[in-house]
């Protein structure tokens, strides 16, 4: 009998104000740190996705979202870059979102501000970028192989 795939559900959100995207550098947690991303999470045991991300944008940035209000805009999938799993990451975008923006984590987030999608910062995480663009073409789904982890060394195993 094989083995089946034990991939690890991600959420990421994305808000928006006056055409700009909220992003922040990570630090102090070991993965990617230094770089820029959306506030994100796991989806932890028992939790739904939807409801990992309302839980996450308000632990991470003080956002309230409410359900109706996610649009699920992209997928995608890489293997494992450590010990715990493959991915799949899933993007929200909040179609509206409550509160004032406010870096809730100021231990494993250096930098919270928010920047065109025209003028990402170069230290954006890789997967998160590549999303980025899939999302601008209209691209629901993509998935990152092995061979380019490797080539930018992001896989460690």
């Amino acid at each position: 009998m094989k083995t089946r795939n034990k991939a690890v559900p991600a959420v990421y959100i994305l808000l928006e104000k006056d055409g700009k995207i909220l992003l922040g550098r990570r630090c102090n947690t070991g993965y990617q740190d230094g770089n820029y991303q959306v506030p994100a999470g796991h989806v932890e045991e028992g939790e739904l996705p939807t409801e990992a991300i309302i839980r996450e944008t308000k632990e991470e940035v003080n956002v309230d979202l409410v359900l109706n209000d996610l649009e699920l805009v992209h997928v995608g999938y890489r293997p494992k870059h450590d010990p715990s799993g493959d991915r799949v990451d899933l993007f929200f975008k909040a179609k509206k979102w409550r509160g004032e923006v406010k870096n809730m984590e100021p231990d494993k987030c250096e930098d919270l501000n928010w920047f065109s999608w025209d003028n990402l910062p170069e230290n954006t995480v890789f997967h998160v970028r590549e999303a980025f663009e899939c999302i601008k073409k209209g691209i629901f789904y993509h998935e990152i192989g092995i061979n380019v982890l490797k080539e930018k060394g992001l896989y460690n195993i």
